[in-house]
């Protein structure tokens, strides 16, 4: 191996977080019960971006600890709930989203992130719609 490809390793190895875009984002969610009679469009925040990953291809010459696959995920996030509007007294009419605080490169936790991207965009309103800033 190369001296110069050596130090590129290493280079990324220890600085590959530095280069990543991970951050809060604005996003707006609509959520809709087929009970009620209003869409509800929250703003929120979420966590997007870019975070450096290490290509796979080279697994044969480097230790599993630096072949990684990280996704922009929660560092520090808080749930808060929104009321949808125009639901009937037998429909329970909260609606509980998570609002990211600050964020992270790492593994992607299911418990609270999705971790695979959409290939359709579902997110718009079929009712009427309500703007919730909270």
């Amino acid at each position: 191996m190369s001296a110069f490809f050596v130090m590129s390793l290493l280079f990324g190895l220890i600085f590959g977080q530095t280069a990543s875009l991970c951050a809060p984002s604005e996003y707006t969610i609509h959520v809709e019960k087929r009970e009620c009679a209003y869409c509800l469009a929250i703003n929120t925040t979420i966590c997007a971006g870019f975070c450096m990953t290490r290509d796979s291809n080279g697994k044969k010459l480097l230790l599993k600890s630096a072949l990684s696959q990280n996704v922009c995920t929660y560092k520090e996030m808080l749930y808060r709930t929104a009321l949808i509007p125009g639901c009937p007294h037998h429909t329970i009419p909260y609606y509980s989203y998570p609002v990211a605080l600050s964020c992270k490169c790492g593994k992607c936790n299911t418990d609270y992130s999705d971790c695979v991207r959409e290939r359709v965009r579902t997110n718009y309103c079929t009712k009427p719609q309500k703007l919730c800033n909270l």
